[in-house]
């Protein structure tokens, strides 16, 4: 049987093509009984909008790509089901691509993959500097996730620096002094690490504790394996903290791990806190606490955003998807105390 068109729709409901196509499109000038009328006609029929065709019409493909890091990291994870959901909601397709935080790939994704296949990218960048981002004309709209690594750029994220300041003097307010950052750098980049690691010595500082660097515990990726084998590396030379702020849940939940082959008890001992809030660590042993980005809102704020700059980008009067002020947008954190630091206070 051959699929419905609007044709068919306007000749059940008794209508012009034109009005069926106000329908579907919402207008407010059509009334409501016959709003109704072709609505029960579309039911009937079994007739599917050609979102194709419509984002075709409007210059567009109706994609939308979503460039995350690692797939299998479940903050991304996560955060792609939310984006996939939002983009739905609003007709669009996502494009899911993983750039493995190399710059060739972050560049790739950046000028569109060389086609003109997505109408706008929302990226996650690790390896991308500021300087691949300031010439960027004639390539498609895009919202940058995580820390801001260029003004002309619009970008959605939380508060890095001041959600870790915020986990740290948690940590210092149990009575934990000895607390390292696991996955922390002290350089002078500007990623999340970066920005995480500068929100935990800021609280260490309100409190009056020293600075060590040796307590910033380097890892070579945000696994679990990466936190276990940092944490082991330092309980091994000799190391006794209280406390542990990891920088992701994947080293806090490798970190668990190392704390119980070495008999450490946690919280007793060392009270742990994580980021991201991933479903993990809500089954974890103990269950961990940390930081939770709004992820939802995350993927809202950004495919939103994302829609506005592909509309302007269409604009008729050709001003561009750069003719208005890039926005820089923060959403909201929360810290979610679990068993890894509940009860642990010292006095």
């Amino acid at each position: 049987m051959a699929r419905p068109r609007i044709k068919d729709v306007a000749r059940h409901a008794g209508v012009s093509e034109k009005t069926v196509s106000n329908v579907i499109n919402d207008y407010a000038h059509v009334s409501d009984r016959t709003r109704q009328v072709v609505r029960e006609a579309i039911e009937h029929l079994g007739y599917r909008v050609n979102l194709a065709g419509r984002h075709l019409r409007k210059g567009r493909t109706g994609i939308i790509a979503l460039v995350v890091p690692e797939l299998d990291v479940p903050y991304f994870a996560e955060l792609a089901r939310h984006v996939i959901r939002e983009a739905e909601e609003r007709s669009l397709t996502v494009l899911i691509h993983q750039s493995g935080a190399d710059r060739a790939h972050e560049l790739a994704a950046l000028a569109g993959f060389g086609s003109a296949f997505v109408d706008g990218i929302i990226l996650s960048p690790l390896a991308l500097t500021a300087d691949d981002l300031r010439d960027r004309a004639g390539f498609p709209p895009t919202v940058l996730l995580g820390e801001l690594l260029e003004e002309g750029a619009d970008h959605v994220a939380i508060d890095n620096e001041g959600a870790a300041r915020e986990a740290t003097r948690h940590l210092i307010g149990l009575g934990r002094r000895t607390i390292l950052a696991v996955g922390g750098r002290d350089d002078a980049g500007m990623g999340t690490a970066q920005a995480r690691t500068r929100g935990y010595r800021a609280a260490l500082a309100e409190a009056g504790i020293a600075y060590d660097p040796a307590a910033l515990l380097p890892v070579d990726s945000f696994r679990m394996p990466d936190g276990a084998r940092a944490v082991a590396r330092a309980l091994s030379r000799g190391a006794r903290p209280d406390a542990l702020l990891c920088l992701n849940d994947q080293l806090a939940l490798g970190a668990l791990r190392a704390l119980h082959e070495h008999g450490v008890r946690v919280p007793e001992d060392v009270a742990v806190i994580g980021f991201d809030d991933v479903e993990g660590g809500r089954f974890s042993v103990p269950t961990l606490s940390t930081v939770a980005p709004d992820k939802a809102a995350v993927a809202r704020v950004a495919v939103r955003l994302l829609q506005h700059r592909i509309e302007e980008a269409a604009a008729p009067d050709g001003t561009g998807s750069q003719a208005q002020a890039p926005r820089d947008l923060v959403v909201d954190h929360r810290l979610v105390l679990r068993e890894s630091t509940e009860g642990s206070e010292r006095r």
